[in-house]
């Protein structure tokens, strides 16, 4: 086998926000990267003081250390993808993309920007104020390769409430319509869908749609975050979108179908299947 040591993997940054609890943001991106064969870096946006019952407090990160923090990696380091997570306000969002225009990060830059418009919780609530999903429309969407809303975040940034595949069609193009070169729209809350996910990609031209198996369990904490870490992944290792997207799709299946109960409320999906479990081999 040839050997890999001294071999730079690619670079992929997460710009999001910390969880305590470690089911969900940076710490949940880091682990998806390295499961899917990147180095991740961090630029943090906001400290959380989170568990598996959910949010009691938010620390917000100045927006200038938040720019700062990706200048840094990126004129050094370098990356070959990036993605966001948590971006808490739209001071945030606009130190993120000033810093993004500096140094080549978009969909007119060198470097891939995967987008995960974090706007509700897991229960549908919103997390962002409206002047927030503003500069997600009009400065950070523009700027992005793909955007990754699930249907509670369609219904916020763009008014449609999906129930139904044709919704989720026209919520497709209404977001395309806001400036990414491609959309994700994520089924996973989709009801008319009993016994499967089905996310749905469009490039402005095509639609893709991506089925996947429902499984019956609350424990899918963290699952956007995996997904778009994993698609950031895959563009960084040179795929296209769509064969990124389906390379995620595969591993955010196996993610939830390996997802396990943590605390008293909703449990982490599951990195851990994709990792190679050489601590259970005997010790030479």
């Amino acid at each position: 086998m040839e050997s890999t040591v001294g071999v730079t993997p690619p670079r992929v940054m997460t710009i999001a926000g910390t969880d305590s609890g470690g089911g969900a943001g940076v710490a949940a991106d880091l682990r998806a990267m390295a499961a899917c064969g990147v180095h991740g870096c961090v630029a943090v946006t906001a400290v959380t003081v989170q568990n598996s019952l959910g949010v009691t407090g938010v620390h917000t990160i100045p927006p200038e250390t938040v720019a700062a923090q990706i200048e840094s990696v990126a004129t050094d380091i370098g990356l070959d993808a990036v993605k966001t997570g948590m971006l808490a306000d739209s001071a945030i969002i606009r130190a993120v993309v000033a810093a993004c225009d500096r140094v080549g990060i978009g969909a007119d830059g060198q470097t891939p920007l995967v987008v995960d418009p974090v706007a509700a919780s897991m229960h549908g609530d919103q997390l962002l104020a409206d002047e927030a999903l503003d500069a997600f429309r009009s400065l950070l969407f523009p700027r992005a390769t793909l955007i990754t809303p699930n249907l509670d975040e369609v219904r916020l940034l763009v008014g449609i409430d999906v129930h139904d595949r044709a919704a989720q069609y026209e919520a497709a193009k209404v977001l395309f319509g806001l400036g990414p070169r491609n959309v994700l729209v994520k089924g996973g809350h989709l009801r008319e869908d009993t016994d499967s996910c089905v996310d749905l990609l469009y490039d402005g031209h095509t639609f893709v749609e991506l089925p996947g198996p429902r499984f019956d369990t609350g424990d899918t904490h963290g699952s956007g975050d995996n997904m778009a870490s994993a698609i950031a992944s895959g563009l960084a290792r040179g795929l296209s979108v769509p064969e990124a997207v389906a390379r995620a799709k595969r591993y955010i299946v196996e993610a939830v179908r390996n997802a396990y109960p943590l605390g008293g409320g909703h449990g982490p999906v599951s990195p851990l299947w994709a990792v190679r479990p050489w601590w259970e081999e005997p010790t030479p």
